[in-house]
């Protein structure tokens, strides 16, 4: 590629007179007849469908194309979407963001959004992963919790899985094999699991992000009294909003405006009000560099 560029160049250089200009050599961008939007599956995720219309409609209007919604069954199907270039716009944790982008850096976050003070999230466009015990539990401390069962959310999951390993793993000394300290670890399937098998006793403590530990209090599935925090993370930036940025250029600008003007239309209360956040505002690439770090840091741990 870097050859052909060289050509490229060249080549206009050498026809100036005739006025063939360096960008008709340059790739083509790609202008899809309809664009393909998805999200992360969360313990919501068809109730954030609804709530999602607004900014669909935003999206149809402002790029003059259909939006049609991609229902995922993992973050690694959202991620192959995007990679594979037939989910063009999606909604990824901050871990499987930066999987995605290592594996195609023409995923490019350009949002995320802020949150409001709730019951253990605090206001900002970040949250922290805390690792929760129930409130009636026998364990007091994180040196009580050596040799019982933990859960974890998914994989790819920063809050649920990354900052434990890599953090958490710190604190107790093993490194990202946390199966060390505890007897066993469970994946959940997702932070909604994670925090009710704890409240059930299903597990003896689980690592829940603020935020979703938040929506299943809000549901009513549980009650902050139910459940008592042993340990907090640093912030972790909020879930990014991704598109390929292959798509030409006026479609991302509509795509991005979509996104950053939402909150002036009353119709999208409903969104910011079930993602309990006030509105969407710009974010980069480079501001997930912290995850990058952990990641590395995590192959580093693992020999890769």
């Amino acid at each position: 590629m870097k050859s052909l560029r060289k050509f490229a160049a060249t080549l206009a250089a050498a026809t100036a007179v005739a006025g063939i200009s360096a960008h008709a050599y340059a790739q083509e961008c790609v202008d899809p007849g309809q664009l393909v939007f998805s999200i992360i599956p969360t313990e919501e995720t068809t109730q954030e469908l609804d709530i999602y219309q607004p900014l669909l409609k935003a999206m149809k209007e402002k790029t003059g194309k259909s939006i049609e919604f991609f229902m995922p069954t993992s973050y690694a199907s959202v991620i192959e979407g995007m990679v594979n270039g037939w989910v063009h716009v999606g909604v990824h944790g901050p871990n499987s963001y930066v999987l995605a982008h290592e594996k195609d850096p023409k995923l490019e976050v350009f949002a995320t959004y802020t949150k409001t003070k709730g019951h253990f999230q605090e206001e900002g466009p970040g949250y922290r992963a805390v690792l929760l015990v129930g409130a009636e539990s026998k364990f007091d401390s994180i040196d009580s919790l050596k040799g019982t069962v933990v859960g974890l959310a998914d994989p790819a999951s920063t809050s649920g899985n990354l900052m434990p390993r890599m953090v958490f793993g710190e604190v107790v000394k093993t490194g990202p094999e946390i199966e060390q300290y505890f007897s066993r670890v469970v994946y959940t399937g997702g932070h909604d699991q994670s925090a009710l098998a704890v409240k059930e006793g299903r597990v003896d403590s689980a690592f829940v992000a603020t935020h979703r530990l938040d929506n299943v209090i809000d549901r009513e599935l549980a009650k902050p009294s139910d459940f008592r925090v042993l340990w907090e993370s640093d912030i972790i930036p909020q879930d990014p909003m991704v598109y390929r940025n292959d798509l030409c250029e006026p479609i991302k600008a509509a795509i991005r405006e979509s996104f950053l003007t939402l909150h002036e239309n009353p119709d999208a209360k409903p969104l910011f009000d079930g993602i309990k956040s006030t509105k969407f505002v710009p974010m980069e690439d480079k501001d997930y560099d912290i995850i990058r770090m952990l990641v590395e840091a995590e192959k580093a741990a693992e020999g890769k």
